[in-house]
């Protein structure tokens, strides 16, 4: 567990983007005084988190005194005018250290932004630091759990989770492949979001991939608290006419959907009412959203406190006015031979190498055409499964964070969605004994990223969310 945090300025720390946004938008507070405040906590939580790579305080400072003088003049610099983020290690930055967890790479300084950086400054951000990727980092070394500083953060995006939970960074960029974003959001207590394969550009992204080449890999969000997640996704989303594989696909209001009349129809068609986030209403013709439940599959298992988790959030989804029913998708337990034939790994992957051995490991066209096939037969299954649910809420991962790096089985609950592409949001609901956060899992059909969000934030609301990791 850390120390608190408070200052004259009010305790900034603790406060979401939106707040803070708010705030320095009316003037009761000033985007320098957030941003010291927030390279403040970084100092005093990083000796012991180890969650930075590179920090750029005075590029910081520097910028935020340029958004005070902006606003001063009656200029917005955009919907998070002011506001700090952090990057994971593997998303390019202008002019600061790149090394992506790769010894190669330790002193590499990239000429441009990534697209989602450069989209987060256009909107008035202001980036604080690289964080460290993975467990074991050959370069920075292992992030810490602010938690328990004995265990992992989870990856690989570990060091913006971590921070981020800590006070560090009210916001950041992760990436997730099989669970890169939603296992450290579940082991640190926060929530992230891996949107729709195709939502956001992965240009600028190492290693160098795009939604054509690897359609499990997206970059999305992670914050303290939903509504951050729901602020940021917009501003990032979107083609970049760079990423082949990026759609300019619209994004639905997460607001408008009800628990109890905002069911898709069968062809995943919303049928809104209200305008808001009602969760009390219900119109006749209007179907509740529907929500599958699982807790295990075969091969996959939890721990008792993360079922009762899982259940926690069932419960007040059902009090809230959704259908929720026990229905597990099929062929997912193929999730994880699917993506150990992908990597070609077969014993113990290890999530914080990039594609390890691939020559020894090189797939022959054989191999690859049925690997494929299993691949498409999977998501047509997920896809006939998803016409009778609006999402699906199951565990993140078998229990709370351990000691050093996760083996594959640790992803299997988050493997399965990796693999079709589908918007996931993990948003903590609970917690073990020993007083480790426990997320759960939503996920959404695609493109859906507002349901998935409005669920989320439902039981963000019902059963706490983020809580501090200081006493």
């Amino acid at each position: 567990m850390l120390s608190s945090h408070r200052t004259d300025t009010g305790g900034l720390v603790p406060a979401s983007a939106a707040d803070l946004a708010k705030a320095i938008r009316s003037k009761q507070v000033s985007s320098r005084e957030v941003i010291e405040e927030h390279l403040q906590r970084i100092e005093a939580v990083n000796p012991k988190l180890n969650a930075v790579a590179q920090l750029v305080a005075e590029d910081a400072m520097r910028q935020a005194a340029d958004a005070d003088e902006a606003l001063a003049r009656g200029e917005l610099l955009g919907p998070l005018h002011g506001i700090p983020f952090t990057v994971k290690d593997w998303i390019e930055t202008a002019g600061v250290i790149c090394a992506a967890g790769r010894l190669e790479r330790r002193d590499f300084v990239p000429r441009r932004d990534a697209t989602v950086v450069a989209r987060l400054r256009a909107a008035g951000a202001i980036m604080l630091a690289k964080t460290i990727d993975g467990i074991d980092n050959p370069v920075y070394g292992s992030p810490k759990n602010p938690y328990d500083l004995s265990r992992a953060p989870g990856g690989s995006s570990s060091g913006e989770a971590a921070l981020i939970a800590a006070g560090g960074s009210p916001l950041g960029l992760g990436s997730d492949s099989g669970g890169s974003i939603r296992y450290p959001a579940h082991c640190c207590g926060i929530a992230g979001l891996k949107p729709t394969s195709g939502r956001v550009p992965l240009t600028g992204h190492f290693p160098r991939i795009n939604a054509l080449s690897d359609p499990r890999t997206q970059i999305g969000p992670m914050a303290r608290f939903v509504a951050d997640l729901a602020l940021v996704l917009p501003l990032i989303s979107g083609p970049d006419y760079s990423d082949a594989g990026a759609i300019p696909m619209p994004l639905e209001d997460w607001k408008l959907v009800d628990l109890r009349g905002s069911g898709l129809d069968m062809t995943g068609n919303v049928i809104p009412r209200g305008s808001g986030l009602n969760l009390t209403g219900g119109g006749a013709g209007q179907p509740p959203v529907r929500i599958a439940i699982f807790t295990e599959f075969a091969g996959a298992s939890a721990t008792q406190q993360t079922v009762a988790t899982v259940r926690k959030a069932a419960t007040a989804l059902q009090d809230a006015g959704a259908e929720v029913e026990e229905a597990v998708p099929p062929r997912i337990e193929e999730s994880l031979p699917i993506t150990r034939a992908y990597w070609r790994r077969v014993e113990s992957y290890s999530w914080n190498e990039w594609a390890p051995d691939k020559e020894k490991h090189r797939l022959t066209p054989e191999e690859i055409e049925r690997s494929v096939f299993e691949w498409d037969r999977l998501r047509r299954a997920f896809l006939a499964f998803m016409r009778r649910y609006d999402a699906i809420l199951c565990p993140v991962a078998g229990g709370p964070a351990g000691h050093g790096a996760a083996a594959a089985e640790e992803f299997i609950f988050t493997l399965p969605f990796s693999l079709t592409g589908y918007p996931c949001v993990a948003v903590r609901a609970g917690e073990s004994a020993e007083g480790l956060p426990i997320g759960v899992q939503v996920v959404a059909r695609p493109w859906r990223e507002d349901v998935a969000l409005a669920v989320g934030r439902h039981i963000e609301n019902a059963l706490g969310g983020w809580r501090p990791p200081w006493g």
